[in-house]
């Protein structure tokens, strides 16, 4: 399970350190893809299985549908960890995630959240505002 906020730096080879707690339960390959919020989010093989199924699923019929699996499977890349727990970040997810230097790497139970650690910080600081409110609204869901 992946969980906490950890501060790293992404260096000029656009490679970006994995914290060492995520390193065993993340494998030797995982796969980076586009997140909803302009964040990049990292899947281990099996949860990247699951998500694909799901996908799969559903309805070709719907644009919504189409264009988001051609978002999440288009923007995906296969990433392999490298000795020191890197992966590399290719440009167009660099570029879409709008990556600096400064990143804020998320645990978020199945999956890691990739953020420039600016935009991170002034997400966090709004929702951190808004959190009695979102938990009013999610109560209906048993939270």
């Amino acid at each position: 399970m992946f969980i906490g906020e950890y501060s790293y730096t992404i260096d000029q080879k656009k490679r970006l350190a994995i914290p060492a707690k995520f390193r065993k339960d993340l494998g030797k390959k995982a796969i980076i893809t586009k997140g909803i919020e302009n964040c990049l989010v990292i899947y281990t093989a099996k949860e990247w299985e699951k998500l694909v199924e799901k996908l799969d699923n559903l309805p070709t019929s719907q644009l919504d549908a189409r264009s988001f699996v051609r978002m999440m499977l288009s923007g995906a890349v296969e990433a392999e960890l490298d000795k020191l727990g890197r992966v590399l970040v290719p440009d167009y997810l660099k570029e879409y995630a709008g990556l600096k230097k400064e990143i804020a790497v998320l645990g978020l139970s199945s999956k890691i959240e990739i953020w420039d650690s600016a935009k991170w910080q002034l997400h966090k600081q709004k929702t951190e505002t808004e959190m009695g409110d979102m938990a009013e609204r999610l109560k209906e869901l048993g939270i």
